[in-house]
């Protein structure tokens, strides 16, 4: 049976998966490095420093992905936005920002650039923050806001976003 054109899903709307859009910062970050290379990474730090500076990063954000897909297990709730959420996930990682998964993956997109020197990869990883956040962020915030009401916004109160306050 058709549901009513009124009715809405259980879910956030999200514009794209965020894994998507991390591969295609990477995929047009490296095309776009192809095309007009800028060479800016290249000179300002050292091989040596790249590696290092993005293994951190990329390690960093791995931790961060890693504590908050534990989080979600243990709430039993859905780790993929497109997915409904079943629980308000407040612990862990979660205690320090709301959003570990998607910090984490701009980590790991930063650390890639690093590593591999690519400049167009590292403004590309800017544009997929603010796709990130006005196109799954925003979408999210408003859902769970309609589905769990005060709870949610009490944490939204009490939690940076990104780990940093205001």
């Amino acid at each position: 049976m058709n549901q009513p054109m009124n009715q809405t899903r259980d879910t956030a709307g999200v514009i794209a998966p965020p894994p998507l859009l991390a591969l295609a910062a990477i995929v047009l970050g490296l095309l776009l490095d192809w095309i007009a290379p800028a060479y800016v990474l290249t000179i300002m730090l050292s091989w040596g420093t790249r590696l290092l500076l993005g293994l951190e990063l990329m390690a960093a954000g791995v931790a961060l992905i890693y504590a908050a897909q534990k989080a979600f297990r243990a709430a039993h709730t859905h780790v993929e936005p497109w997915k409904p959420s079943t629980a308000i996930v407040t612990t862990g990682i979660f205690a320090w920002l709301r959003n570990p998964m998607y910090v984490g993956g701009l980590a790991v997109l930063l650390g890639l650039a690093v590593l591999l020197a690519s400049d167009w990869m590292v403004v590309m990883t800017v544009v997929t923050g603010l796709i990130l956040h006005f196109g799954v962020v925003k979408r999210e915030e408003r859902y769970l806001a309609a589905k769990f009401g005060d709870v949610y916004r009490r944490y939204c109160a009490a939690v940076p976003r990104y780990g940093w306050p205001g």
